[in-house]
């Protein structure tokens, strides 16, 4: 009896600590895991980003190849998948948008500008974006909005110099109305640039030489009183 009574209670101060150390230990592992927190969502962020740049590129190539075969662009991202051979895997969604209503649905970039009431619905798509509006950690073309990375399979039209140009606004004329273009569409020219149309005559200049601009037409005679 003169034993047990000294037993019992070094059994519970043993039992105490080490419920303290266990206390201890998850608080450390606590402050642990809040610590990896930001690291872990960083790099799922940034997966989701590499993953949207290739689906996006794919779509855009998809497009591209669409418009080769059938001589238009696609009135719907449905339309990828119906080309045979296939152009295009599977019609990816936007992994960057897995939350909302709109969950993996892309912004459509057309070739013919929506209306008032902005519904693409007909219109030739060239392209398409995220509606993401993350600041991104990956730059893509020199953009570090999300929603500003745009995967289209049409060149701008300004700048585009001879017959690729060409080719590429009738394409688009094309696609936008049903009907080819008249021969001889050329793309539009920025302001001061000379060309067809604006009342230079460039086909005989050679290259390197700055046309001189078209004479101001004569004033008209003042009336005889």
């Amino acid at each position: 009896m003169h034993e047990e009574s000294h037993t019992a209670p070094s059994r519970t101060g043993e039992r105490g600590f080490i419920l303290v150390m266990l206390l201890a230990f998850i608080t450390i592992m606590g402050i642990f895991l809040t610590m990896a927190i930001p690291p872990v969502a960083t790099e799922i962020q940034r997966d989701q980003e590499a993953e949207l740049i290739f689906r996006g590129e794919a779509i855009a190539n998809a497009i591209r190849l669409y418009k080769a075969r059938t001589g238009g662009y696609p009135l719907s991202l449905e339309d990828l998948t119906k080309v045979r051979p296939r152009i295009i895997r599977k019609l990816y969604l936007d992994p960057t948008t897995r939350k909302g209503p709109d969950e993996g649905e892309w912004d459509l970039i057309t070739a013919v500008q929506p209306g008032a009431s902005g519904d693409k619905t007909g219109l030739p798509i060239v392209g398409v974006r995220s509606t993401c509006q993350k600041d991104s950690f990956t730059k893509y073309h020199d953009k570090t909005l999300i929603s500003d990375w745009t995967f289209s399979a049409a060149d701008n039209l300004l700048g585009i110099p001879g017959a690729a140009g060409a080719a590429n606004a009738a394409g688009l004329l094309q696609s936008a109305t049903g009907q080819p273009a008249a021969p001889g569409t050329q793309p539009p020219l920025p302001p001061g640039k000379t060309g067809p149309g604006n009342g230079v005559d460039t086909s005989n200049i050679p290259m390197g030489v700055t046309p001189a601009p078209a004479p101001a037409p004569a004033p008209a005679p003042a009336p005889n009183n």
